[in-house]
């Protein structure tokens, strides 16, 4: 593994576990562990699997134009969201192309924003050069902030004994600050599986007693380390996007589904002028979801076809390990976007049978909304 690539707090751990580290989005991070990623899966499916995510990044907004600064880059609206609340938004180019996904967590002296470890410099310098004319204070806490997620069916019981809140007073995309295990931690009702879980935001220094205590709490449940792999399984069978597949710089937010978050009629914001447009004429292409019949892996980059010509191609695709079938999302000509369209794709030289529908795929999760 090339030196260059920089360690969350818990390297050692996981290395220790028998994590399989890889290069993603330069740090070494654990893609799977001896258990496997399909049986992680499994497990954050039917019990609970605690994952790494301490390589994302977050920013901290204070200042008395904190909540303009945040509007400007937000297609979301952080007007709306309560003391205690988190929501999700994204940032988006003049040309409308998502510059990245990102939580807005609002608390009552500033906002923190969390965004992808992927773009965190490039987010980092892009929301600097919009702060130049307001009364706001940006910090980078990235490096001294460590993400853990227990996700999974057993993740409430898991953490319950551990926690100095109610962990019942957290509703769906709602956070308090607190101790768990003695360690002082925001305790945020989100997570990326589709499962009941929830994501704790500790310092750096204390992660790794954080998940140690986790670890034995969870043992008689039968929590397992879970890595990269089955965050992404887990994240396709809820249809979640995942920037680098399905959003990038090309795409717009409307045209991958997230018309839901983005808030046009209600105040300016960077991209805005270009997304009314795109409405007001109509989207050329959109994102879809894909089941796929019969035999065959289909992966992110397959060519999607339909009568015989390419329309797309995947930007993820996997079998899905809750459903026993192929499942895949992809940008497709609009009048190719209709549930029940049926599409084919080229994986390798071998026709996969399609059929458009609406994810999620899988919608037996314990999330609760």
């Amino acid at each position: 593994m090339s030196e260059e690539l920089r360690q969350t707090a818990l390297f050692d751990e996981h290395v220790r576990l028998g994590g399989k580290i890889v290069p993603f989005a330069g740090f070494g991070m654990p893609v799977q562990y001896p258990t496997g990623i399909t049986e992680e899966h499994r497990i954050v499916r039917q019990r609970a699997g605690l994952f790494d995510v301490s390589h994302m990044g977050e920013f901290v907004v204070r200042g008395p134009d904190a909540l303009t600064l945040v509007q400007r880059i937000s297609i979301n609206d952080p007007s709306r969201i309560a003391i205690g609340q988190a929501q999700y938004s994204a940032m988006c180019l003049e040309s409308g192309g998502v510059l990245d996904d990102l939580l807005v967590y609002r608390f009552p002296d500033r906002f923190m924003l969390v965004v992808n470890a992927s773009n965190l410099r490039k987010d980092w310098t892009w929301i600097v050069s919009h702060a130049d004319d307001l009364d706001a204070e940006l910090e980078d806490v990235s490096v001294d902030t460590a993400l853990l997620a227990l996700q999974g069916p057993a993740a409430r019981q898991i953490l319950t004994p551990l926690s100095s809140v109610d962990l019942e007073r957290i509703g769906y995309y709602r956070f308090l600050e607190g101790e768990i295990s003695g360690i002082p931690a925001t305790i945020s009702a989100t997570g990326y599986t589709g499962e009941d879980g929830f994501e704790l935001y500790v310092l750096a220094h204390q992660a790794l007693a954080l998940w140690t205590s986790l670890m034995q709490e969870g043992s008689s449940y039968g929590l397992v380390p879970a890595g990269l792999g089955a965050r992404d399984s887990l994240r396709l069978e809820m249809g979640y996007a995942l920037y680098g597949n399905e959003l990038d710089e090309e795409h717009t937010p409307l045209e991958a589904g997230l018309g839901w978050i983005t808030k046009l009629e209600e105040r300016d914001f960077i991209g805005r002028d270009a997304l009314l447009t795109q409405k007001r004429i109509g989207l050329a292409r959109c994102l879809v979801g894909l089941v796929f019949e019969g035999r065959g892996f289909p992966r992110s980059g397959y060519p999607i076809l339909s009568g015989g010509e390419i329309v797309g191609a995947l930007t993820s695709g996997t079998v899905s390990p809750s459903l026993g079938v192929g499942i895949g999302m992809g940008y497709v000509p609009a009048h190719l976007s209709a549930q029940g369209t049926e599409l084919q794709v080229n994986a390798r030289g071998r026709m996969l049978d399609g059929v458009v529908v609406r994810p999620p795929f899988y919608t037996e999760g314990s999330i609760r909304r």
